[in-house]
């Protein structure tokens, strides 16, 4: 009797744990559904849905006006016949003898033609639209296919800027067509939403979604003047020249190259669109573009030549060369000056100047302000219209000075080294491991400066060096391969 009261007593508590543990169970799910209610219901959806409408909207506001360009060139290949010379091997060897001459085999040909892909879009209802100059450079033929047209128009090339990697073609299909509208790329932030548009390996009106990564990207030598948006928005062979669009449908972007993808992904480059205008106006206007120029050529500075020169801070454009004649040589601007300000603005470094100048108009008489001699010195440039190429600037060896060896300028030195300037000395040697080594000096350079002493024969380097100290840091102007630049020559130890 005993016994199955307990064995009941202990059942019971069994159940009524469980009926506990259940209820706590139901409580809490009870619970997470209330701490979880606001991710699951639809009011919680409204941003993402806001976003991807967004997106949605935008892709069929820009689509209509960004088009497909296929271009077409004929190559003519030449090639060797294997069997021409057959004929030669089965004539009599008394052919030459009878005066028949022996005809040599000329190479045959034959042309292919190869067709390349890109995009582009129109800036104008009349049918102008902009793309990458590579997609279109050397061509034989431009073909243009418009959202929802099976025709292609052929088009013509009204101008291009290999120097932004910029083209404006023109197209004539009879009526207005959309176009796409421009935004401000200076106003842009990294993290943004933007959106590539194109038509990548022939995919037409293909989208993809990223963000902009970076801004004020160069250095990659892809064109001469580089300022490129980085954006994570998957970019492939064919979406050159199209739009990268905001997320307000502006197009702040003209997608131009990627990072192999072998080596990287996500990691695509488009010119700002801000550059983009002031050259589609020109190209329109006249088919070229004009830029201001100053004829210099610029070194970037850095920590130790900006000590050398005693400046406040690493910020500046070294002038490294003078071109002869040009506006910075009229103005007084010496090699040696570092730009610091430019029409009233400060100079931040060398791409920035040359941005400033290439957008000056040209005939605009402008403020520069150099550090020279540890002071600001102001001077006024009249800018000059950019060329289309810019011009590239007896006595015994001396004893070995921190690691190099350098002679006068005669006749057989400069033709031994392809040498055309008549001042200063030229390095004939090096030693490796030296401070000269170290600092890039190479044979054939030619010095010009050393601190602040201008050599223009081998007694100016004598006093130069004889002045400065055995451990002290100095400054020294060199020129190869027609290319002048300042380097700091460590002392010895």
């Amino acid at each position: 009797m005993k016994r199955n009261i307990l064995i009941s007593f202990i059942l019971g508590f069994v159940f009524s744990g469980l009926v506990f543990t259940g209820y706590t169970a139901i409580e809490k799910r009870n619970d997470s559904r209330k701490f979880y209610s606001g991710v699951v219901t639809p009011t919680s959806l409204d941003e993402p849905l806001s976003l991807q409408s967004a997106f949605v909207q935008v892709a069929k506001l820009v689509k209509p006006s960004v088009v497909q360009i296929t271009t077409e060139k004929v190559i003519t290949y030449r090639y060797w016949d294997p069997f021409g010379d057959l004929e030669e091997f089965f004539k009599s060897p008394f052919d030459e003898f009878f005066g028949f001459p022996r005809r040599r085999s000329e190479p045959k040909t034959y042309k292919k033609k190869q067709e390349g892909l890109g995009s582009g879009f129109v800036v104008d209802e009349e049918g102008y639209i902009l793309t990458n100059n590579h997609v279109i450079e050397g061509v034989d033929k431009i073909l243009v296919k418009l959202l929802g047209d099976e025709r292609k128009y052929e088009a013509k090339v009204i101008g291009t800027d290999p120097k932004t990697d910029l083209a404006l073609i023109k197209i004539n299909p009879g009526r207005n067509l959309p176009s796409v509208k421009l935004g401000d790329s200076d106003k842009i932030e990294v993290g943004e939403w933007v959106i590539a548009i194109g038509n990548p390996f022939g995919l037409e009106e293909t989208v993809t979604v990223g963000v902009i990564s970076a801004k004020g990207r160069s250095g990659f030598g892809i064109t001469q003047y580089e300022d490129f948006i980085q954006t994570d928005a998957a970019i492939n062979p064919g979406n050159s020249g199209g739009p990268l669009v905001n997320i307000r449908g502006e197009v702040i972007g003209i997608n131009t190259f990627i990072i192999a993808p072998y080596a990287a992904q996500g990691i695509g480059f488009a010119i700002p669109i801000n550059l983009a205008k002031r050259i589609f106006s020109q190209l329109k206007e006249k088919g070229r573009v004009t830029r201001g120029y100053l004829g210099i050529y610029l070194q970037p500075l850095d920590e130790e030549l900006a000590k050398s020169f005693d400046l406040p801070e690493v910020k500046g454009a070294l002038v490294a060369q003078i071109i002869e004649n040009s506006p910075a040589e009229k103005a007084g601007i010496k090699e040696g000056d570092v730009i610091i300000e430019y029409d009233g603005n400060e100079v931040k470094d060398v791409k920035d100047l040359q941005m400033k100048v290439a957008n000056t108009p040209p005939g605009k008489r402008v403020s520069v302000v150099v550090w020279r001699d540890k002071k600001r010195v102001n001077l006024y440039v009249n800018v000059g219209e950019m060329p289309a190429e810019e011009p590239k600037v007896a006595e015994t060896e001396e004893k070995l000075w921190r690691g190099m060896r350098v002679s006068s300028l005669t006749e057989e030195v400069k033709s031994q080294f392809g040498i055309d300037d008549n001042e200063g000395v030229v390095v004939t040697y090096v030693e490796s491991g030296s401070p000269a080594d170290e600092s890039g000096i190479k044979v054939g350079s030619v010095i010009k400066m050393i601190g602040n002493y201008k050599i223009s024969s081998i007694s100016d380097y004598r006093k130069a060096i004889k002045s400065i100290g055995r451990n002290v840091n100095v400054r020294i102007l060199i020129k190869y391969g027609g290319v002048s630049r300042f380097l700091v020559l460590k002392g010895e130890k």
